[in-house]
């Protein structure tokens, strides 16, 4: 697992721009800037989830290591962790914006 190279998202100079302007008009860009970055390369945390959950009953069925159990149920709890993070920030945005 930890030889997996992750892709590095950035804006670009025109995504950037407009997002700043959008700052500057008083809308809220972190969604629009979490689409771009994600933009045909994202699976949603929740999808994420069910699919390592899917991979734990298959795994279970199978009678798999308790070691490779264990490290699936870490995904588990990094994708859960990660939700909740973003849930938390939303709710930050949200009561900042009324």
């Amino acid at each position: 697992m930890s030889g997996v190279k992750r892709k590095r998202n950035v804006l670009n100079v025109k995504q950037k721009l407009e997002i700043l302007q959008k700052l500057d008009n008083g809308e809220s860009a972190s969604t629009d800037a979490e689409d771009v970055l994600n933009e045909g390369n994202a699976i949603s945390n929740s999808a994420a989830l069910q699919s390592v959950e899917n991979l734990l009953d298959y795994m279970g069925q199978r009678g798999f290591d308790y070691g490779d159990i264990t490290a699936v149920l870490k995904i588990c709890v990094d994708i859960r962790q990660e939700m909740n993070k973003q849930q938390k920030q939303r709710c930050i945005t949200d009561f900042f914006k009324q």
